[in-house]
This record gives structure tokens, C-alpha cells and sequence, in this order.
């Protein structure tokens, strides 16, 4: 029940977002990350969205995307696959998710020839067999149900020899069975990272900008609401971030 409960919450926060955001100020909702001895280089239209979008850019020193065929699985609003594809000139982009209002204001949002989006459920996708290159999943994959079929699709659409690239957080006491499941889905963990840390210096240097969304698009009476989804400094999650409640890992594996 309490499962059931998060989601209707999760699901309730997205179409609320879909509702009051007439401008498409919120084009990704991830917590962000930074590492201040790694500054990448924005044009001016992503400055605004500098931290979630770096915590899609710091997989890319690792996994080259250039002409390849690339599928965000979770992809929101849209804003992290349309950077990547933007900048690193992919073969071919798909983003999926599972809410059809993030499709329609993702393909409304955000255009390009190589770029498409499309309903589906990442733990029963409909994807061909060794069909994409790099597989991405930022942020997402903690409010699936079953997170053994999740890998396992994920292993299944993947070609010999392609990457998954995964970021998100678990509570504390689910890392060992989480750490059970990548150990049998059939990929190799070539690299991990606790990034609690680069997390939680995202939310510091984004906060005034979260917290005047917060008061723009909200009335007040859903401001504590609003601030915690978002990870404002002193909210709930912020708090569990910070003391590794939430731990907040980062994972390439490869399909051998």
C-alpha cells in the first residue's frame, strides 16, 4: 500500500507539473549533479538547466554516443535526450516513458530529425532484440515495480558490446538486493560511483532557482510539497541525500 501510495504521488507531482507549466520551464526534473573540477561548456538556452543536464553529460567521457542508436528509457520531459542528441550527434535518439503527457510535451519541446518519443512501460518495452546502442535510465528506475524485468528488457534490446548507462538512488537497506540483481541481469559492471556527493553539491547550487519555480508554479499550500519533490536544502530528500539515506549511485555496464 505505502508503494502504491509513492507512485499515485509521483504520478499526481507529473500531471500537476503537466498542468501549471504554460512556459515548459521544467524540461528535466532530476536532482542534478556537479563536480566543480569537471566544468563542461553550455550554450546559453541550457545554462538554465547547467545541473540536471550534468548529470546526463558525466556518463559521456566514458561512452562515446556519436552515430549511435541511443534510447532513454524514463526520458520525463524530455530535456537530458535532447541535449545528448544535440550534442553528441547520435545516429538515432528515442526517449520513453511511461506518463503520455511527458510524451506529448517532450515531442511538442522538443524537435529534431533523429529524435522521437513514444509511450511505454520499461519493464515491457517495445523494442526489437539487439536493437540500440547505448541504453540510458536517469532517475527513473526507483518507482518501477519489478526492477529484475526492467534490467532484463534492458539486456534484452541492447546489441553485443552496447552500454547501459544508469543513475538513481535506493534507500540504504535495498542496496544489497539491488547490488544482487546487476550482478544476474547477463551485463558487466565496467564502471561505479557513489555520487551522493556531486548530488547534493547540484541541490546547493540550484536551490534559489528550484525554490523560485516552487513559489511561481505553485500555490503556498502545496510549497512544502513542492520544495521536497524538488530537493530544496532542508527538505526530506535533500536531508536523506545528504546523510547516504538515499544512496545515489552511478553505473556502466556493457552486454557481453
Amino acid at each position: 500500500m505505502k508503494s502504491y501510495l509513492k507512485e499515485m504521488m509521483f504520478r499526481w507531482w507529473y500531471w500537476y507539473v503537466s498542468l501549471v507549466d504554460k512556459k515548459a520551464e521544467i524540461q528535466l526534473m532530476n536532482y542534478g549533479y556537479h563536480d566543480p573540477d569537471d566544468h563542461i561548456h553550455l550554450d546559453h538556452h541550457h545554462e538554465s538547466n547547467r545541473y540536471s543536464i550534468q548529470l546526463y553529460h558525466h556518463f559521456t567521457k566514458h561512452v562515446p554516443l556519436n552515430q549511435k542508436d541511443i534510447v532513454e528509457i524514463g526520458s520525463g520531459r524530455g530535456g537530458g535526450i535532447s541535449y545528448l542528441t544535440q550534442t553528441f550527434n547520435p545516429k538515432s535518439a528515442l526517449g520513453i516513458d511511461l506518463e503520455m503527457k511527458a510524451i506529448e510535451f517532450s515531442a511538442k519541446h522538443h524537435k529534431h530529425p533523429n529524435l522521437k518519443f513514444l509511450q511505454g512501460d520499461a519493464q515491457k518495452l517495445n523494442l526489437n532484440n539487439e536493437s540500440v546502442d547505448v541504453v540510458l535510465n536517469v532517475e527513473s528506475s526507483h518507482r518501477y515495480p519489478d526492477n529484475k524485468s526492467f534490467l532484463s528488457e534492458v539486456h534484452r534490446i541492447l546489441r553485443p558490446n552496447g552500454h547501459f548507462l544508469y543513475t538513481d538512488f535506493r534507500f540504504d537497506y535495498e542496496m544489497e538486493k539491488f547490488k544482487q540483481e546487476l550482478a544476474q541481469c547477463g551485463m558487466k559492471i565496467i564502471h561505479e560511483k557513489n555520487i551522493n556527493n556531486q548530488v547534493i553539491e547540484a541541490l546547493n547550487q540550484d536551490d534559489q532557482r528550484r525554490r523560485d519555480l516552487v513559489k511561481k508554479l505553485t500555490p503556498f499550500f502545496l510549497h512544502k510539497v513542492a520544495l521536497n519533490f524538488s530537493g530544496a536544502i532542508d527538505s526530506e530528500t535533500y536531508r536523506k541525500i545528504k546523510n547516504q539515506e538515499y544512496v545515489y549511485f552511478s553505473y556502466i555496464l556493457v552486454k557481453k
